[in-house]
């Protein structure tokens, strides 16, 4: 083969090559950054499961519902936080656990067991005089809208374990 018949690479060419060369290493270098940053929490592996432990043991329970303040670390993209959460917690008749939402299907407010006279064994919210019942139903004629949400649980080594969040049990 001879000189002539070969390719030649012309210097407009070559620079050409070498600003899309440097141009494309620029753009990943930029770009690559973002993505892992976009896709990293949603690769990560999940630490801890869905229940929390209480410092409640389970034998201690009785028929009369307790307030039980529970924490965890939650992780909301990359800002980490310790978050309390409280439920109203007793034995049923039956021996099941009843874990109670305290939060109010009115507006929000907190529901404290058995702290009005004039409604006795009951769940009272105090904003705007709602009430429930001690499972947790709504009473017809007071502003709540539907019952108390209820949290699942576990129990382990006689410890009681609840979980994150309370799960609706019905209602509007």
């Amino acid at each position: 083969m001879s000189e002539e018949q070969k390719q030649q690479v012309t210097r407009r060419q070559f620079l050409t090559y070498t600003l899309m060369g440097v141009g494309g290493f620029m753009a990943a270098s930029t770009v690559m950054p973002m993505l892992r940053m976009a896709f990293d929490p949603v690769l990560e592996a999940k630490a801890g499961g869905d229940f929390i432990a209480t410092k409640i043991k389970v034998d201690e329970l009785t028929d009369e519902p307790v307030r039980v303040d529970f924490q965890f670390e939650q992780e909301d993209g990359w800002y980490v936080s310790n978050v309390t959460q409280t439920a109203w917690v007793y034995k049923n008749e039956n021996g099941e656990i009843i874990a109670l939402s305290p939060v109010c299907k009115h507006l929000g407010c907190n529901v404290d067991w058995n702290s009005n006279d004039n409604y006795p064994n009951m769940f009272f919210c105090p904003c705007h005089k709602g009430l429930y019942e001690k499972d947790g139903t709504n009473v017809p004629g007071t502003p709540p809208r539907g019952p108390l949400d209820r949290y699942k649980y576990e129990v382990r080594d006689g410890v009681l374990y609840l979980s994150r969040r309370a799960e609706p049990t019905g209602g509007v």
